[in-house]
């Protein structure tokens, strides 16, 4: 059986440039507790949930086109594989549809078997359709 990374497609009414944008608002749409920045390349910055943080690098950036977020560090504080995400990447690819943006989003080294892949399914699903979804069409996101 294929391991496949979680992947997970989102249409927004908005340019590819207001989606990029929106993206690396990480605060208004994922975590309210974020540190740094997430607009260029080589930007550093960091989410956290209580004990439980991830930080990230920006490894890849084509403007309104695609983002890759490296993971450099992370404690996963409710799982026995705290580091699991460490070496993973979040991928954004953004293309512009007729009336809209289709945002696919992959996070690549989270796939069936790993140990936080059916909570982190979960997160990842409800941060990009209340989170970043919402945030991109409504100008208001729900950060944790």
């Amino acid at each position: 059986m294929e391991n496949k990374n979680f992947h997970r497609t989102i249409t927004v009414n908005a340019s590819a440039e207001e989606a990029m944008k929106k993206i690396s608002e990480v605060n208004h749409w994922w975590a309210k507790n974020f540190t740094g920045k997430a607009e260029t390349l080589n930007d550093k910055f960091s989410v956290h949930f209580g004990e439980t943080y991830v930080d990230f690098q920006i490894s890849e950036l084509i403007p309104n086109q695609k983002v890759v977020w490296k993971v450099t560090d992370c404690n996963l504080d409710w799982i026995k594989a705290r580091k699991e995400w460490n070496g993973t990447q979040v991928v954004f690819k953004i293309s512009e549809k007729k009336n809209s943006t289709q945002i696919d989003f992959t996070h690549v080294g989270l796939v069936p078997g790993v140990e936080c892949y059916n909570d982190c399914e979960v997160g990842w699903r409800h941060h990009l359709t209340v989170g970043l979804e919402k945030f991109i069409n409504e100008g208001k996101g729900m950060p944790e």
